[in-house]
């Protein structure tokens, strides 16, 4: 026998993988998931309906082009078909532009709280991350600014932002992309977009409509309820859209995904409802937890962080494990370098009058 053995790119060794949000409890019959920002409603009824009956075509490979998708989101986003990329979720888009536009010496500039697969990957590919502090939980552009060098390759934005659910204007965005030279690409995440109602927010498609180094990306996972599909999309120049599909593997979104999607995007009624809701009970769920003394910033996705004093037992670990008794999974945020933090998705309002109540008794009881 020898010691011998295949030896992986030495950068890899040093990655920290992403560990999703919990599901089970051990002991726990009923559990309430609210850890991992998924619809309260579930897939939409359109979208449910499309996929009853096809099992029956998948030994045939899907559109690797995404061809119908990819007419369907143009029409509704007014964007050119030709610009869009379709993936496996978002996060294989991630995946692709890193490898795409970045490696070792090259730097890709992240935000402190932002979404973690952008230093994973970008880690993943042998390029440097830089992280910028953040202001009050929020991307603060001159901090971004103040770590661009003449080696960054990618800045990346997530607006409005997981885990913190701030957002930063279009004046900031386009002050942002302003200073970077043109040879960066800016990368703007919108997965929560249909969440937000800001006149003065912007999802990244008018800049990308006007510059040849801006990207948006949006996803089908959140209020279109299909998070176990896994569909996500780019919108880029041409130039971009051309180097990704050279990489891209040919079937990442499965009949199955296309199908949904397509459906999902018909459903104007099913996405209505579950903005309504979510406006109505994130706004319910902040303002309450603010009156149990408890720190809740102005969220404008599917979520709320939930940031606790540390004092007399209040702590964010204290009130994760008390939730757990009562079978409530939510998103601990150590990770994200918010170790005082708890993320709560907005479920259903009975999900959430549980949630407030079992946080009161957590805070009366210490």
């Amino acid at each position: 026998m020898t010691d011998k053995k295949p030896k992986p790119l030495p950068w890899l060794l040093e990655l920290d993988p992403y560990v999703g949000g919990e599901s089970k409890i051990e002991g726990v019959s009923r559990i309430i998931k609210l850890a991992s920002n998924e619809s309260a409603f579930g897939i939409s009824p359109k979208a449910q309906a499309a996929l009853e009956g096809l099992a029956a075509d998948f030994f045939r490979y899907p559109d690797g082009g995404c061809t119908e998708l990819r007419a369907k989101l143009a029409t509704k986003h007014k964007i050119p078909a030709d610009n869009i990329v379709c993936g496996g979720g978002s996060d294989d888009l991630i995946s692709l532009l890193m490898r795409c536009y970045a490696g070792p010496g090259d730097e890709v500039l992240v935000s402190a709280h932002g979404f973690a697969m952008f230093p994973i990957y970008a880690k993943g590919v042998g390029a440097t991350v830089v992280t910028a502090p953040e202001r009050n939980i929020t991307v603060d552009v001159d901090a971004l600014l103040a770590r661009v060098t003449s080696k960054t390759r990618i800045v990346c934005v997530a607006n409005p932002n997981n885990p913190t659910g701030t957002y930063i204007p279009v004046s900031e965005v386009k002050r942002l992309h302003a200073a970077l030279s043109p040879d960066v690409l800016l990368l703007l995440d919108s997965a929560y977009a249909e969440y937000i109602d800001e006149p003065d927010w912007t999802d990244g498609a008018e800049f990308v409509a006007k510059y040849q180094n801006v990207l948006m990306l949006r996803t089908f996972s959140k209020i279109y309820g299909l998070g176990g599909m896994r569909v996500g999309w780019l919108y880029g120049p041409d130039h971009v859209v051309d180097v990704i599909n050279r990489l891209k593997s040919p079937f990442t979104v499965s009949t199955a995904a296309q199908v949904a999607a397509v459906a999902a995007l018909d459903d104007d009624e099913f996405v209505a409802k579950a903005k309504a809701h979510n406006t109505r009970w994130r706004r319910w769920t902040m303002e309450t937890l603010q009156q149990l003394g408890l720190i809740v910033p102005d969220s404008h996705c599917n979520f709320v962080v939930v940031r606790f004093p540390g004092t007399n037992g209040h702590d964010a670990n204290a009130a994760d494990a008390y939730l757990k008794t009562k079978g409530i999974i939510v998103r601990k945020m150590a990770g994200y370098g918010l170790p005082d933090a708890l993320r709560i998705t907005i479920g259903t309002e009975e999900e959430m009058r549980l949630v407030v109540d079992t946080l009161g008794a957590f805070m009366g009881a210490h």
